[in-house]
């Protein structure tokens, strides 16, 4: 054992406590597999990584720095706000990237660039792979959801590293009043992702009736009074039961793949900002925005909550 730098850091969000947090341990050379999932089920939170020097084959990529990614069950090839978490905490502790503005952060997936836009960062979405989900799937995960075939508008399976089975919902009122069965999700071994998509008309007062609607459902549901101001335009959340988080607060991953899909087959704008967390009293803002190129980025705010040492 012994002391190492530590972070934890909320992500997707400029206030604290309103977002996803992330522990981030920022030097696990030495330790193995077994010392790095213990202590990413004790922290309890949704995902903790660890940083490490490139391998030589990422550093003769450009590679800045490695990290992994654990669940309190698993290890993850990917995910959104580690990549976005850990960067940050690595820049607060003087990480200074090769590529200038740009950094590069290696993971199991490969290569991730991530971009400074002002006081937020952003990744380039992963490559994403997209099939239709069978449909004995699609009924089980929809009674384990508590939904029925009218509430759904679209399905499709979603791999960027994690293999979600994304549902495009017919508004914000059923993704919020979705209370699942986490024990059958947990069972059929599938995380599961919802959205909903406003109206453009409509999307000045998405936040305030969210926080109205979800008030509704008891104290546990309280949308925080002092969220987020942003206009948004999808309301999303994210069940993932079999890799030991029955609802995650604020998922870039998922986002990065539901913006890949919806904005393909022209279901959401080039541009937008996702909500995400009003049912865990989050107010997590999620910024998609799709260049020229066709890249979609995946950005948000972060802020460091703790900033200490930890015994491993």
């Amino acid at each position: 054992m012994r002391t190492r730098p530590f972070h934890q850091v909320d992500v997707f969000t400029a206030q604290p406590c309103l977002g996803n947090p992330l522990a981030v341990v920022l030097d696990g050379c030495g330790m193995d597999d077994d010392q790095m999932q213990q202590f990413a089920h004790w922290t309890g939170l949704s995902e903790t990584t660890f940083l490490l020097p490139p391998s030589p084959q990422g550093a003769a990529q450009g590679a800045d720095y490695r990290v992994r990614i654990f669940t309190p069950g698993a290890e993850l090839p990917f995910a959104g706000h580690p990549t976005l978490g850990s960067c940050h905490a690595w820049l607060q502790a003087g990480g200074q990237p090769k590529a200038g503005q740009e950094i590069v952060q290696e993971c199991q997936a490969g290569l991730v660039r991530i971009r400074r836009e002002g006081a937020k960062l952003a990744f380039a979405a992963p490559l994403l792979k997209r099939s239709q989900p069978s449909a004995s799937l699609l009924t089980q995960v929809a009674a384990a959801l508590g939904l029925n075939a009218r509430h759904i508008m679209a399905a499709q399976m979603l791999d960027n590293g994690p293999v979600w089975l994304g549902l495009l919902l017919d508004s914000q009122q059923t993704v919020l009043e979705l209370t699942p069965d986490h024990l059958a999700l947990k069972n059929l071994g599938q995380i599961v992702g919802v959205a909903s998509i406003e109206p453009a008309q409509a999307a000045t007062t998405l936040i305030a009736r969210s926080n109205r609607e979800a008030r509704a459902f008891g104290p546990r549901h309280s949308a925080p009074a002092d969220a987020s101001p942003d206009s948004t335009e999808l309301e999303v959340r994210a069940f993932a039961a079999p890799i030991g988080v029955n609802e995650d607060p604020v998922t870039g991953s998922l986002n990065a793949s539901l913006a890949q899909w919806l904005i393909a087959e022209g279901h959401a704008p080039t541009t937008y900002v996702a909500s995400q967390g009003v049912c865990l009293g989050r107010a997590g803002r999620v910024h998609i925005a799709q260049d020229d190129g066709g890249q979609v980025w995946v950005g948000g705010h972060c802020v460091t909550c703790i900033n200490g040492t930890v015994c491993l």
